[in-house]
């Protein structure tokens, strides 16, 4: 490559006569640093976003933000010809009848967090992937060279249709995940996106059943209300009196992304806050919260002996209880199961002689009594109280313990269904119109689904693996219980690589592997370890719509900003030409690329603006308007950008169960703490689950804690919280944030100076799985024996086997709970001052691996 070429121009061509136009007089930032200014024309030698040229010199785009932080928010594309220079967010201006400033409390604007504001440096990122690669070193070496989507496209498909034939339907793993593609018609969903469609209609696609963001909470919900559609709206919060954060940080995780806007309202109303949290968060200090530390994985402990407290003062709502709940006490157990344990009694120590006091769980979690006393009068006094039990305490070992717990105390205080109360779990609330591609029979075939965090040990242990080893997933034909024969992967959306638990075991595993496909926008960690790369263009590269996340009610016309950078094509284009290929090799998957994309022509590949404009209006018109009363057509939904439905009222979960007397969607019809599919359950390895779950709330001791033998030797428990800065591992790379944050080991003071270290420091973690190297932060903000160390890092593999930039997950244990909730939480390390080098990544060493993956030989 010419290297006296700004990189930028092999992109997009278009930016050099942009750049051109930089003319007499205008101050231009070169490369080197200097300001010029110059008299006659001359080329700019600048990033993207260098020069700033006024607004009415620029065109204005709504699309919005594309990943799972938590929201979905609108973000403004200002762009001179096809390049993006600046990106902006919601000012009230954009949906219909708004106007610059406009935002009320029924209809607040769609804001943009700082993640989404520096897309651009991800967009233009050295690091982009530009053309399809092809693996030319070992596995995980990271040379590739650059080969042509043809070459790509057929060696692929050659070696799908080798892998079907030899090995069977379960060759292949799905790998798919909500990363970078989600929209209405470019969906990388885990369970029902487009790879996992094409699969299934090619004939071979094991699945990963378990979501490692919540599985445990999932569980819960459904165990106990039969549906995960348990959450309020953000609106809700707004009303009520008193909010327990538990193990719930919207400052840095939002779960709807005007959650802030409205609990500040709550705060201007009166409502009294409290974090129930290893940490003093951020989240703890914006709404001066009673801070309650407590060790991690205990959190069913103090919850049980929360409930104690109110049982034997008689605080329950039992009105409440006796219309609404199964299992709660004695009479509300049905006769079936009679011989069962009920809650109540469980709680009181009826069974095992052991009451669930506050006395017996301080001793479990560190939380002295009178504080979950206290903790425990006011929520059972106080109406409306909304206890947040967010999903980080469940993303542990028996996890879904904490989540049973947590709705059970919900349920016997009366605050589920009314306005300022909370049953979330979950959480997801209001429901949107989400698929615009097809959708048919084959939209969830497979042939085999385990526990996503388990294809490491299946694969090194093929055949001799036990079914609930890996939580095979129940079917009923003759490959029920068959281990699958896992030979390839496709990553779609996902750096799930760099992201499940038990790297190590991972990176073992990969190298018995024939083929790994990574489809992806930017070279990530997983990427490294692929055969072949697809480079897929970003949201602002396709034509789509994006959704709101788990809360919100709104629809954000994305429209295609720029052309795609490179030779990136979508998803969608990619999976259609594969198909189209696949069918000419196999004979058995008959008019494959048609029956995939059915709007499409065969020339899809390289036009697909029709087809995708197609899909999008059908689905507006006999989805959205159809279905949920939107008069706005198409043609306005495109001019305006966004759709901001109005509600009369705030949206309450299960508000219709409570007061017009609707069943739960539960084999009952009530909130099920004594859950009937799981006391009916006779053979537990037949399951998903592989091993018994007690059909009642129980407090379970984790398989590692501070409390546990082990912590002898490795004393401090470490949680692996989500950062502000990143989306898992996404925008890990961007300098812009990097600079504001840098991944490090948040340790308290006490133990900082007991290891006579400050912050700065660079320690190795280590524990029996792995070690990683990363500075520490001493702070008084931090339980002492807890260390917390954010997960996304991009892992940086030393030749010693090390990790060099702060990834938790060579830490993790890859051994779920039974109900499938992913333990990143529940990790015992011990760590010290070293010497070894931390990597803190190419934009502060200036070793992009742009320099791998840009070679044309």
């Amino acid at each position: 490559m010419d290297r006296k070429r700004n990189w930028l121009d092999l992109l997009n061509p278009n930016r050099r006569s942009f750049l051109k136009t930089v003319g007499a007089g205008t101050a231009v930032v070169t490369t080197s640093g200097l300001i010029e200014l110059g008299s006659g024309e001359q080329e700019a030698k600048a990033f993207a976003y260098e020069p700033y040229p006024r607004d009415d010199q620029l065109t204005t785009v709504v699309t919005s933000c594309d990943h799972n932080c938590g929201s979905r928010h609108m973000l403004v594309a200002h762009k001179k010809g096809d390049v993006i220079v600046r990106l902006s967010t919601d000012d009230g201006r954009y949906q219909e009848g708004g106007k610059f400033g406009f935002e009320t409390e029924q209809v607040p604007q769609l804001r943009a967090c700082l993640r989404g504001r520096s897309y651009r440096s991800r967009l233009y990122s050295p690091e982009r992937l530009l053309y399809p690669m092809m693996r030319v070193g070992e596995r995980g070496e990271g040379k590739f060279k650059r080969v042509s989507w043809d070459e790509a496209l057929d060696h692929v498909a050659r070696k799908m249709v080798e892998l079907k034939h030899k090995y069977g339907p379960t060759a292949i793993l799905d790998q798919a995940y909500a990363g970078t593609s989600y929209g209405v018609l470019h969906k990388s969903d885990q369970i029902e996106g487009l790879l996992a469609r094409f699969l299934g209609m090619f004939g071979c696609r094991t699945n990963s059943w378990s979501v490692p963001s919540y599985q445990g909470t999932t569980f819960s919900s459904r165990t106990t209300f039969g549906t995960i559609t348990d959450g309020n709206e953000d609106d809700a919060f707004a009303h009520s009196k008193l909010i327990i954060m538990w193990g719930w940080n919207p400052a840095y995780t939002f779960h709807g992304g005007n959650t802030f806007y409205y609990m500040r309202l709550a705060k201007q109303r009166g409502c009294k806050f409290v974090v129930v949290d290893p940490q003093y968060t951020d989240s703890a200090a914006s709404y001066d919260a009673w801070w309650i530390p407590i060790k991690p994985n205990t959190d069913a402990a103090m919850l049980a002996g929360m409930a104690h407290h109110i049982f034997v003062n008689n605080w329950q709502d039992q009105k409440f209880i006796d219309k609404f709940c199964q299992g709660m006490d004695a009479g509300t157990t049905p006769k079936e199961f009679a011989d069962k344990e009920n809650f109540k009694d469980y709680i009181l120590g009826k069974y095992d002689n052991t009451p669930k006091t506050p006395e017996w769980a301080e001793k479990i979690c560190g939380v002295p009594a009178a504080d979950i006393k206290k903790l425990a009068e006011m929520y059972a006094t106080t109406k409306p109280a909304a206890l947040k039990a967010s999903w980080a305490p469940g993303r542990a070992s028996y996890g879904e313990q904490y989540n049973r717990m947590a709705a059970a105390v919900q349920a016997m205080t009366g605050n589920i269904g009314i306005l300022g109360g909370c049953a979330e779990g979950v959480g997801k609330g209001w429901h949107a119109e989400s698929v615009a591609y097809p959708y048919d029979e084959y939209a969830n075939v497979w042939w085999a689904s385990l526990k996503s965090d388990r294809w490491a040990h299946c694969v090194l242990n093929y055949p001799n693996v036990k079914r609930e080893e890996i939580g095979c997933w129940p079917r009923n034909d003759e490959l029920d219980g068959s281990i699958p024969n896992i030979k390839a992967i496709f990553w779609h959306g996902s750096d799930w690589f760099n992201q499940l638990t038990n790297i190590n075991k991972e990176i073992a595993a990969i190298k018995k592997l024939e083929l790994v496909v990574c489809m992806d926008s930017t070279i990530t960690p997983s990427g490294l370890w692929a055969d072949v790369l697809f480079p897929i263009a970003t949201h602002f590269e396709r034509h789509d719509v994006a959704l709101p996340w788990y809360k919100g009610h709104y629809y954000i016309h994305r429209p295609k900003v720029i052309e795609p950078l490179g030779e990136s094509k979508t998803d969608l284009q990619v999976f259609t030409e594969l198909a189209y290929r696949i069918e000419k090799i196999d004979p058995s998957v008959k008019d494959f690329g048609k029956r995939y994309n059915p709007k499409a022509q065969r020339d899809y590949f390289q036009n697909n603006e029709v087809t995708d404009e197609a899909y999008l209006t059908d689905w507006w018109q006999n989805k959205v308007q159809a279905h949920q009363g939107v008069k706005m057509s198409w043609e306005d939904f495109k001019k305006h950008g966004v759709y901001k439905f109005v509600f009369d009222k705030p949206h309450v979960a299960f508000e219709e169960q409570i007061s017009k007397g609707v069943p739960f969607p539960t084999p009952s019809g009530k909130i099920e703490i004594l859950s009937t599919t799981l006391a009916n359950i006779k053979d537990w390895t037949r399951t998903q689950y592989g091993y018994e779950i007690p059909y009642l709330p129980k407090w379970i001791e984790p398989f590692e804690s501070l409390n546990h033998p082990k912590a002898k030797k490795f004393p401090f428990h470490m949680v692996t919280p989500h950062p502000r800065w990143r989306t898992h591992s996404i925008f890990h790379n961007i300098p812009w944030l990097r600079e504001t944050y840098q991944q490090e080991m948040t340790i308290s003071a006490r133990d900082a100076k007991a290891r006579g270290l400050v912050t700065g420091d660079i320690v190795e973690v280590w524990n029996d799985r792995g070690k990683c190297v990363v500075p520490v932060y001493v702070t008084e903000r931090c339980m002492p024996g807890v260390v917390v160390l954010y997960e996304g890092a991009w892992m940086d593999l030393a030749k010693d086997g090390s990790d060099r930039s702060g990834n938790p997950d060579f830490l993790t244990l890859d051994e779920p709970s039974p109900a499938g909730a992913f333990a990143y939480n529940t990790i015992l390390v011990d760590f010290k001052k070293t010497a070894l080098d931390h990597h803190p990544g190419w934009d502060t060493q200036a070793t992009s691996r742009s320099v791998v993956f840009r070679r044309d030989k």
